[in-house]
């Protein structure tokens, strides 16, 4: 078999050249590869070294086919030693993206250029590891414990600019890669240098207060993870040591996070976010045109879908109702564009091409005739989206998709309001559009498979993260959400408080709990939606009167300043309201309810067993394919902690017989309620996980 690394000589320069598209990871045959070549090189006449790589990318990391299976030598902590060790200096060149064992190989060289379009960095605690292949070992001794920590915690990626001004790397180069290599090795030959080994530099400067303050930084950033304190740890506690010593340290860290569980469920997160766009059912579907988009609708969502696109290079004919409207809509869209060029996510010129060149805001439907795609993002009306679907025969030309952004309502029923029921589909964005990456496609009956191909074409070009999902009311996310809410609303009424709820579901891992999401996204939208299934509403459902109440008052959220909390000047991010506990108090006291105490952990595992019953039940009735499409959602438009995986591998993880046992506990004051799925006693009575669905 063909080696990925292949060595030829240029007078005294040997060139080694790292080919293992598409992104030359790290694997087996690449790290032999370049084990062989520096064994050539100790032995050979060429005086200097330079290894780069063909295609794209320098190493972009580890090879993702080798995840999870046992590690074949040589491993890649042993072939940066032995580009370490070499006794004639070795230039690395760096292009496109060296992260993770990228960056640690060209730290065991000897010197390094990058061109300046590149970046560099140490991603490993995004997959709940640390970097272990010296790689919190040689940064801080190349450029400073502080810096490297902060690069190394963060996972965040070095523009060429910034490396060079770090220290990462020695020079910068607009040459292609073999180019740039040869004239550093050219330049060193002509110095006469010698290596010059990181491991030979000074031990890094420990100031224990400013560790002190990034570990607070880190720990606030990354609520209950363990990956980034540990990385911290292994800069920290290598710093005095000799490189050796601090190698060994870093193992010994890195070993223990490969037990770790949260290693698992990031892995799970990693790979579900590539599997979910994979349907069996579209091998080898074409998708339709994707040019030119047509939103109708210029509200917060009608506007946020319309600049994501146009932000995707593609074209946008928005649609609003009057003069005035679409004045207004365009507006809004030339505002959040003016906020991305102020956070310098887009230039100046840029913005301005796209505004005049890309977009189109009208009241006249007949602008929508060359478009390729219509996404509806009209009031959350039945009625309105029907009509508006109707509208849609007339103008629309033959073969275009049309896409509904309803978060709950029937597609089947929208796609009945047209005579081509197979160019519909559901696109459920979430707010807000330009910036969730969630994108839940909902595949009504009538969906040609093109048209599901194309949505998920779409999704592709935006960037998001795409789920598959049935026709039901809310689909995947919102159906779940209402049962998991509900378990923490008849907390409420048993004797918890909102607050309590909010401050358990928060230290589980949640950015915030269910309360002060409802106060963000405004209460009036749980008002509506309740009022909405009030007529529909089974006997024996029960659900608290005192958000209605909220609603009432005029309270509805922040956006007027108090909800379940108050927010002023003097706490612009909430402080809970005292007067919610007597609201809640009046109403238990009216059905007779005797408030009894919950613990943090009672709370935690009632809402996650509600939360996987229900998620169980869409899995169970084909809503979403697989249990790994409901956790994508979850991680991705929901705030679940990405570290725990998503609701059901969470559930593989603590067990389903105790998430079981909760259910059939909470069964004796709620049966009704508290009814296990179908699909989770069998997988529980044959001792399966949902993993084991997956495929």
């Amino acid at each position: 078999m063909t080696s990925p690394v292949t060595y030829e000589t240029e007078g005294e320069i040997a060139l080694i050249r790292i080919d293992n598209p598409p992104v030359n990871a790290a694997s087996q045959a690449v790290r032999a590869g370049i084990e062989a070549a520096m064994t050539r090189f100790a032995e050979a006449p060429e005086k200097v070294a330079v290894l780069y790589a063909a295609g794209r990318t320098f190493i972009a990391g580890a090879d993702i086919t080798e995840f999870g299976k046992p590690p074949q030598p040589p491993g890649l902590p042993q072939v940066c030693d032995l580009l370490e060790s070499q006794e004639k200096p070795l230039v690395c060149v760096i292009h496109g993206t060296a992260l993770g064992g990228g960056l640690e190989v060209a730290l065991g060289c000897h010197y390094r250029v990058m061109l300046k379009s590149a970046r560099v960095g140490l991603p490993e605690t995004l997959l709940g590891i640390l970097p272990g292949a010296g790689g919190t070992q040689r940064l801080p001794r190349l450029i400073g414990l502080m810096p490297a920590a902060e690069i190394i915690t963060s996972a965040r990626q070095v523009p060429a600019a910034e490396a060079l001004d770090l220290g990462i790397v020695d020079r910068l180069s607009e040459d292609e890669p073999r180019a740039a290599g040869l004239a550093y090795a050219r330049d060193l030959l002509a110095e006469g240098a010698g290596p010059r080994r990181i491991g030979e530099l000074s031990n890094p400067e420990v100031d224990e207060a400013a560790v002190a303050a990034l570990r607070e930084k880190v720990a606030k950033a990354n609520p209950g993870q363990v990956a980034q304190l540990t990385a911290l740890d292994a800069a920290v506690r290598g710093a005095p040591m000799t490189l050796p010593e601090g190698l060994k340290e870093e193992r010994r860290l890195f070993m223990t996070l490969m037990e770790s569980p949260q290693r698992g469920a990031l892995i799970h997160a990693f790979f579900g976010e590539r599997k979910v766009a994979q349907l069996p059912e579209l091998k080898g579907v074409q998708p339709r045109a994707l040019a030119q988009i047509g939103v109708i609708g210029g509200g917060t969502m009608g506007g946020g879908i319309a600049v994501a696109c146009l932000l995707s290079g593609l074209s946008v004919v928005l649609i609003e109702r009057d003069a005035e409207a679409v004045a207004k809509a365009r507006a809004g869209i030339e505002k959040t564009l003016a906020g991305s060029v102020k956070r310098g996510k887009l230039k100046a010129d840029k913005r301005d091409a796209i505004l005049a060149e890309k977009l189109v805001t009208t009241d006249d439907y007949a602008a929508l005739s060359d478009a390729d795609l219509i996404i509806e993002a009209v009031f959350e009306s039945m009625e309105v989206k029907k009509e508006v679907f109707s509208r849609l025969d007339d103008v629309a030309k033959p073969g275009a998709v049309l896409a509904t952004n309803t978060s709950y309502l029937d597609v089947n029923e929208i796609a009945a309001a047209t005579s081509r029921p197979g160019d519909v589909l559901g696109l459920h964005f979430f707010s807000p559009a330009h910036v969730m990456r969630l994108l839940e496609i909902v595949d009504a009956e009538q969906t040609a498979p093109e048209v599901l191909a194309t949505g998920f074409a779409l999704a592709k070009a935006l960037k998001k993260v795409p789920v598959r999902a049935g026709v039901c009311d809310g689909f995947i996310g919102n159906r779940i959400l209402r049962i998991f809410r509900l378990s923490a609303d008849h907390m409420i009424l048993a004797g918890a408080s909102p607050f309590q709820i909010d401050r358990a579901l928060k230290a589980f891992g949640f950015a915030m709990g269910p309360y002060a999401v409802a106060d963000l996204a405004g209460l009036d939208i749980g008002y509506m939606t309740r009022q909405r299934l009030l007529p529909t509403k089974p006997e024996g459902e029960r659900w608290g009167d005192w958000p209605d109440r909220l609603y009432e008052l005029g309270r509805l959220g922040r956006k007027t300043g108090r909800g379940y909390y108050i927010y002023d000047e003097e706490t612009p991010n909430g402080r809970p309201d005292p007067e919610i506990d007597e609201i809640i108090a009046a109403e238990r006291a009216e059905k007779g309810i005797t408030p009894r105490e919950f613990t943090d952990e009672e709370i935690v595992e009632r809402y996650m067993a509600a939360m996987i019953n229900e998620a169980a039940r869409v899995v169970g009735e084909g809503i979403a394919a697989r249990p790994l499409d409901v956790d994508m959602v979850f991680l991705f438009g929901y705030g679940f902690p990405r570290w725990r995986g998503g609701p059901l591998f969470y559930a593989d993880q603590i067990g389903l017989d105790k998430v079981l046992a909760t259910i059939r506990d909470a069964a004796r004051e709620d049966a009704w309620f508290w009814q296990p799925a179908p699909l989770l006693e069998k997988l529980a009575g044959e001792g399966r996980g949902f993993a084991s669905l997956n495929g």
